[in-house]
């Protein structure tokens, strides 16, 4: 790698992180050459950079472009491509949950939603699509969820996120609250 040690380290990291996220650990590297890059970069930068194929660097631009999370560029005067990476975080990190909701849950959903319409042939099955049933209803719940999320403002939604532990806290105070005499409030799960 033709790098700095400190942008190595945080490349080479993030091609161990996009292998345990499902995409090919040169892929993760393209990504993050590419985000801590002041300039948009063509694939012959990759490659230097890099010290991989070319053939590999046009694979890894295609599936981040197929994932929305490089902008491809063009530089006067200039005929190869450029890429870059949105300088907005939060937008990167909205496009990342968006592609994996489209590709993983989206799909799951309607497969559970196309076996509950079928009649179950056996008790197996019935025992089946009631599991299914009892799995569909939370994904749907946090579909849903997520879709009014997805509205909000980024402001918005940092000050939702950082209500977390306030959340918590107020839900845990309300479950004492209303507690009934000899009964126990509601027990933690975490």
């Amino acid at each position: 790698m033709n790098l700095p040690p400190i942008v190595q380290s945080f490349v080479l990291h993030f091609g161990e992180m996009g292998s345990r996220w499902g995409i090919a650990r040169t892929v993760g590297q393209i990504y993050a050459v590419l985000f801590v890059s002041a300039e948009p970069l063509c694939a012959d930068d990759l490659v230097d950079r890099l010290g991989i194929s070319r053939s590999n660097v046009s694979i890894g631009l295609k599936e981040l472009q197929s994932w929305n999370l490089v902008r491809l560029r063009h530089v006067p005067g200039d005929r190869r491509e450029f890429f870059s990476t949105p300088d907005d975080v939060w937008a990167i990190l909205r496009t990342l949950v968006q592609e994996r909701k489209k590709r993983e849950v989206d799909p799951t959903l309607s497969v559970l939603r196309d076996l509950l319409l079928q009649s179950p042939q056996s008790d197996a099955e019935a025992h089946a699509q009631a599991r299914m049933r009892d799995m569909l209803a939370p994904m749907e719940l946090l579909t849903k969820w997520y879709d009014d999320v997805e509205r909000l403002e980024t402001e918005r939604l940092i000050q939702l996120l950082g209500l977390g532990a306030t959340i918590v806290k107020a839900l845990d105070a309300k479950d004492r609250l209303f507690a009934l005499p000899g009964r126990k409030a509601a027990a933690k799960t975490s």
